[in-house]
């Protein structure tokens, strides 16, 4: 077994060719021959005792078979024929009565196998008596039919299975090479498979996870330079405030104002950034949900958010035992996200439905471009007015987490974020 581990999937296969050819080999030469001894041994018998039918107490030693001999008893007179040295080699027929004492079977002398069978009337007793040179023929006259025609079949099974492996690793060669090259973009990538077989299936799986490392790795590149984009503008404007302090362009008491609030807006950024790192390490670890007051978390959500514009209305509806699945902090992040997001669109007025197991954030802004709405819960994706944010994708990874799903709905007049349970 460790030469099989060690080697290569044609070696392999050349080694369990040898051992099934070793298997066939010792189950024609030990296991057959045994099973074809019980067969042979009622041949035998059938041979012996056909005779004794038609033998009268006189032997014609001419009629005699080379590998049957004859012993007659009449009224105590033993009678044998004249090979009965030559099948057996014992020259005392009482000696030989001795061993017989059924009406047929077998015995051992001198380490051979002899087989009789009697018959016996009113005034005389009949044996014939064969030595098992009969069934030694009959295996190997059935052997050498057998084995030529199991030996040409098994060879000729054995060149397919060879074959066959040798186009089965020469697949497997040409996708070992594209693996290999999977980030090469000079290499030719295109393999074409006659066969609708797992192999052409395998090829099509290779070449979606190429194109989708590469996708990421454009995707990841991409987000870099957005998040690169997004933390240097608080960065220039909190740099360019400072230098101004320091040329005495701009005094301090009006620089630090703006200061500080860029330097919110990073912290905000970076904080976001963590949490949803946070968010991809829990996907895989098992988070424990309750029921929780959606009521409460969205009057508390409302409370917050309201003094930030008193132009803006908050319209609340939901049902009197509004419960849902999930964690009291889950659920604040994600109507903090939606209610940062709605505050920076709306016009006049915010709506939060919770009813029947379904929330509805609704604002009265302007309509999103149906051209971003696939990407728009993607982090750092230029969004709605050329902006970046990973506010939304918080949104979609903290709802999937708790079995949750998110999407956009534009509105005659304004857009609606719709969370339902996910389908089973």
């Amino acid at each position: 077994m460790k030469i099989l581990k060690k080697s290569k999937l044609s070696s392999q296969l050349l080694w369990l060719i040898g051992i099934a050819f070793v298997l066939l080999f010792t189950s024609l030469g030990v296991i057959l021959p045994k099973m074809l001894i019980p067969v042979a041994e009622r041949n035998i018998y059938s041979y012996l005792s056909e005779p004794l039918k038609y033998v009268d107490s006189t032997v014609d030693n001419k009629l005699l078979s080379t590998e049957v001999a004859y012993i007659y008893i009449k009224d105590n007179r033993i009678i044998y024929s004249d090979n009965l040295e030559k099948v057996i080699q014992l020259t005392d027929p009482k000696k030989l009565i001795s061993y017989i004492r059924e009406d047929y079977g077998k015995f051992n002398y001198n380490h051979k196998t002899y087989y009789y069978y009697t018959f016996t009337n009113e005034t005389l007793k009949k044996i014939a008596i064969s030595n098992d040179n009969y069934i030694n023929k009959t295996k190997a006259a059935i052997l050498t039919v057998i084995f030529p025609i199991v030996l040409l079949t098994f060879l000729i099974i054995g060149m397919m299975l060879v074959l066959w492996s040798s186009l089965i690793v020469r697949k497997i060669q040409k996708l070992k090479e594209k693996i290999d090259n999977i980030d090469n973009p000079n290499y030719n990538h295109n393999i074409y498979f006659d066969s609708d077989d797992e192999m052409r299936s395998l090829s099509y799986a290779i070449e979606d996870m190429r194109k989708s490392l590469m996708h990421q790795e454009e995707y990841r590149n991409q987000m870099y330079q957005n998040i690169s984009h997004d933390f240097k503008t608080p960065l220039t404007v909190i740099k360019s405030y400072i230098e101004a302090c320091e040329d005495g362009v701009t005094s301090s008491e009006e620089a630090l104002p703006v200061i500080k609030e860029q330097t919110e807006k990073l912290e905000n950024k970076v904080r976001s950034l963590l949490y949803l790192n946070k968010l991809d390490y829990l996907k895989d670890t098992k988070v424990d949900l309750q029921q929780v007051d959606m009521n409460k978390i969205i009057q508390d959500e409302v409370e917050k958010f309201k003094y930030h514009n008193k132009n803006i209305k908050f319209i609340v509806e939901t049902d009197k035992k509004s419960k849902y699945l999930g964690t009291v902090e889950h659920w604040e992040t994600i109507l903090d996200n939606l209610l940062s997001n709605s505050m920076r669109y709306t016009k006049t007025k915010i709506k939060i439905t919770a009813k029947q197991n379904k929330i509805i954030v609704y604002n009265d802004g302007d309509n999103i471009d149906e051209a971003l709405l696939s990407g728009i819960f993607t982090p750092f994706r230029k969004g709605i007015k050329g902006e970046f944010g990973l506010g939304l994708s918080i949104v979609k990874k903290t709802l999937n987490i708790m079995k949750y799903d998110i999407s956009i709905r534009n509105e005659k007049v304004g857009v609606s974020f719709i969370i339902t349970k996910e389908s089973k």
